[in-house]
């Protein structure tokens, strides 16, 4: 395998894909068309060098993923708004176009990007510490209780993801989450980008958003076993305020396993990978047409085969 630099996310009926400061977003529309929107986004990292120092780059670059996924996902919605149904607006939407005009989609996407990280603190850090603690009479040790903390965390996310992964449309957002990982594996084991060698492909990847989660986990319950604080409102603290230090070890640990085929690492991202299999389904060919697509608009994967691997293998 050889580190290519390309990254992606799955959106509503396509692909986001990203090289460097330029980002495609495809999309199969439905009259059966790829459209496909080309678009820079320059990283905090890059505006701010402070934001690279390592251990201190995984935050930003995580905000960066939610600010170009939210984005992106906007941009592929729009393909599917039904234009022949169009509603005359109620008050409150006509009250908030009038008071923040062309900001106002802008500003609604910072509420939801808000909202969403409120609500994952509560769901995957205050109730599994809530339940564990109505275990402490049956758990004296709180070595113990705080292991037993980070698996009721583990719990709760894979029950999750299991349940939104019953929804349609969140299995074919897991198809096409799919089809991105085959392409990127497809071009950094050095074969040709087609249909049939992206559908042979491995539909894992050691550099997705997945396994940084559940690298996440795993690294807070190292943490919480060893920073011990008393009382339940100091550790809720705690809990918030050790998630950039958490969030930036797993990120330098992802960034390691992204480009490394040591044995040791391959062996601890495994957890991540196996998590894998809930994220994303095998995609159909259509699917793989549109990463395709998004692949092409952003990357020279042909240059890159001849650079790294001599020539194009079939």
């Amino acid at each position: 395998m050889k580190y290519s630099g390309i990254g992606g996310q799955a959106v509503i009926e396509g692909i986001m894909m990203k090289n460097k400061d330029d980002y495609a977003t495809a999309v199969r529309k439905p009259d059966g068309e790829i459209a496909v929107c080309k678009d820079t986004y320059v990283s905090l990292t890059e505006k701010y060098p402070v934001f690279a120092l390592p251990f201190v780059r995984g935050v930003f670059n995580f905000a960066d993923s939610l600010i170009l996924g939210m984005r992106t996902l906007t941009l592929s919605a729009s393909f599917f708004e039904d234009d022949e149904t169009e509603e005359e607006p109620g008050r409150l939407e006509k009250w908030l176009e009038d008071r923040f005009g062309e900001k106002l989609e802008k500003y609604l996407m910072s509420a939801v990007m808000v909202f969403s990280f409120i609500a994952a603190i509560i769901i995957f850090m205050i109730l599994p510490l809530g339940i564990s603690r109505l275990l402490k009479p049956l758990v004296p040790s709180d070595t113990l209780m705080a292991f037993l903390e980070g698996v009721i965390r583990l719990a709760i996310f894979i029950i999750y993801i299991k349940l939104v992964s019953n929804m349609e449309d969140i299995r074919r957002t897991y198809q096409y989450h799919g089809a991105e990982h085959k392409c990127i594996n497809c071009i950094e084991h050095g074969m040709e980008l087609n249909v049939d060698n992206v559908r042979a492909s491995s539909k894992q990847h050691k550099r997705c958003g997945t396994s940084f989660l559940i690298i996440v986990m795993m690294i807070s319950i190292l943490f919480f076993m060893v920073i011990r604080v008393d009382g339940f409102l100091p550790k809720v603290a705690s809990r918030i305020i050790l998630i950039p230090v958490i969030a930036g070890v797993s990120y330098e640990f992802l960034r390691l396993a992204g480009r490394s085929d040591n044995c040791i690492v391959n062996l601890l991202s495994k957890p991540g990978l196996w998590m894998q299999n809930l994220t994303t389904r095998e995609p159909d060919d259509s699917m793989i047409e549109v990463a395709i697509a998004a692949v092409e608009a952003v990357f020279d994967w042909r240059k890159y085969l001849e650079e790294n691997f001599g020539g194009v293998r079939q």
